[in-house]
């Protein structure tokens, strides 16, 4: 449809001035040269309206709305130039007259709007006028309008019906030329036009391309003129297209990016591309981030430089996952090693303990020497504890899954908590759920050893032992999604805290070993749950986990240095 509308207004502005042309000659050869006739006035009259109801018509039809209407006043419009052309010609001579060639300008301007055949259609029309208009002029120059004045032609002294002939050959001729010839030429317009528009689509879609590729991406030009920034290259660059296009890349990085600056220009002096390399830039915020990118050299046809394209991408993201895995694969060698170090000391610990306490229950001893055995069987105790928790720790690497009732699971942890000394009667433990059963998918084991760490936690920050716990359990959040929070009124925890609460050893409590939050880490990342944590100093703290009601867990939750707090 775009193909035949602009195909359709390329033939009008051949035909439109060309049709001017023929109104403004006739006008002036009836006017000014044959002193306006009065046989004449109706038709030029009629003519000069056809013209005009055209013209009127593209100019308040530009969507071609009504094609039919455009093409019947066309035809009318060629039926009364020709009915003036005859005229002109009666009143010149007839067979002799010199504006028989006004016939022909008639065909080319059918042949710029009809196809051949219709070109050939208008040669006829032209003919029979043509060999009418003489008929006609004969037969009163005889006196005999009737059809015996045909004779009249064939016996002419004068050669008229050889003058016809020549008239119809050449008129036919022509429109077979023209007509030939626009056939082509519309052809040719449709062509360029289906190429014009494929042209603009390939360029839009190319541009579209360009314009949303996740790297940034510059063309500059062989003098380093900026010729192309594309919104990535906006985003990590800092710099906005419309305000650099054009200007000297030396210019424009110079100042915060000069490594990126001597690339771009060395890329160009030397017409030497750069397959990867990284160099550091500064961006509009003055933080320095490193950068990879690719320079690549455009030449023409006899090797001179045409440009460079610069491919580049923010590696701050890649960098921070290449450390943590380079973080997590050293810890994981020293979680080993640890691991077997903890279980070659925990065996000789067994040991002391069990000896000074077959010595204190056999040797009578009393004073310092009772003291220190008790300091000993103490100190080995809460060792033993921190070997224990740090074991657990270690050894939280595949969890066992299984459909998992929530509920009962809180329920046996709430039993549970009443044999722990830090949950005495004082605390109001509460649990709340908006359905009585919740299936879950994880380690029942690993989850229960999980509430039991926060809940503990929870009920060591209540001042004076006096508050309350609460777990509540929420399904209508997300389709699919169970929601569990662990709150309490505690002492709450300070910003401070919050960053390093998951550390391995790190405690504010003087009896901590500061590994209980680092297993509910370790375990929300072992069973991917989401952890949060929200918490007021001297308010109160609400843990919030979330994982997957169904039986598929869901692998795409942060990494463990992301389920860090909010506060």
């Amino acid at each position: 449809m775009d193909s035949n509308n602009k195909t359709t207004k390329t033939r009008l502005t051949w035909f439109i001035p060309f049709r001017l042309a023929s109104f403004i000659l006739l006008f002036c050869t009836v006017v000014f040269w044959m002193g306006y006739p009065i046989f004449l006035r109706l038709p030029l009259i009629l003519y000069a309206s056809a013209n005009l109801s055209f013209l009127l018509l593209i100019v308040f039809d530009r969507n071609r709305l009504l094609p039919g209407v455009t093409s019947a006043i066309v035809a009318i419009n060629f039926l009364l130039e020709i009915l003036c052309e005859a005229g002109i010609i009666y009143a010149t001579g007839n067979v002799n007259s010199p504006f028989a060639a006004l016939f022909i300008l008639t065909i080319v301007s059918a042949a710029l709007y009809y196809r051949l055949v219709g070109t050939l259609v208008m040669a006829s029309i032209v003919s029979l006028a043509h060999a009418f208009i003489i008929w006609l002029g004969l037969a009163y120059a005889s006196d005999r309008l009737s059809a015996n004045a045909l004779q009249t032609i064939f016996h002419s002294e004068d050669g008229v019906f050889y003058s016809i002939l020549l008239h119809i050959l050449i008129f036919y001729l022509v429109a077979f030329i023209a007509g030939y010839l626009g056939d082509r030429l519309r052809d040719k317009d449709m062509k360029l036009a289906d190429t014009s528009l494929a042209l603009r689509r390939a360029k839009l879609e190319t541009d579209d391309i360009l314009k949303h590729l996740n790297s940034g991406l510059i063309s500059i030009d062989p003098l380093g003129h900026i010729v192309f920034f594309n919104r990535s290259a906006e985003m990590i660059l800092g710099y906005r297209e419309e305000e650099i296009r054009g200007i000297h890349c030396e210019a424009v990085f110079a100042e915060r990016m000069p490594e990126l600056s001597r690339c771009l220009m060395n890329s160009i002096r030397l017409k030497q591309a750069h397959v990867r390399s990284e160099i550091e830039i500064v961006n509009s915020e003055g933080k320095r981030i490193p950068l990879g990118l690719s320079i690549s050299i455009l030449t023409q046809p006899d090797h001179s430089i045409r440009g460079v394209i610069v491919i580049f991408s923010d590696l701050t993201e890649a960098k921070y996952l290449e450390a943590k895995i380079r973080t997590a694969d050293r810890l994981a060698a020293i979680g080993e090693l640890s691991a077997s170090i903890a279980h070659e000391i925990r065996n000789p610990l067994t040991a002391i303990s069990g000896s000074v306490e077959v010595l204190r229950a056999g040797l009578p001893v009393d004073g310092e020497d009772q003291r220190l055995m008790e300091l000993i069987i103490k100190e080995s105790k809460r060792l033993n504890k921190i070997l224990s928790d740090f074991l657990t720790y270690a050894k939280i690497d595949r969890p066992a899954y299984t459909k998992v009732d929530l509920c009962h699971v809180i329920g046996e942890v709430i039993q549970l908590l009443y044999h722990y000394n830090v949950c005495t009667e004082s605390v109001d433990i509460d649990f709340q759920s908006d359905k009585s059963v919740v299936y879950m998918v994880g380690d029942e084991d690993l989850l229960k050893q999980l509430l039991i760490n926060l809940a503990v936690n929870a009920c060591e920050s209540l001042e004076g032992g006096r508050g309350f716990l609460r777990f509540r359990v929420e399904t209508s959040e997300h389709p699919g999604k169970v929601v569990l929070f662990v709150q309490d009124n505690g002492s709450g925890i300070d910003k401070e805290t919050l960053r390093q609460m998951y550390k391995p050893f790190y405690s504010t409590k003087k009896k901590g070993t500061g590994l209980g939050l680092a297993i509910v880490h370790r375990i929300c990342s072992a069973l991917e749950f989401s952890i949060k944590v929200d918490s007021e100093k001297g308010v109160g703290t609400t843990f919030r986990l979330e994982f997957s009601e169904f039986g598929i867990a869901q692998p795409d939750q942060a990494a463990p240095e992301d389920l860090m707090t909010s506060v």
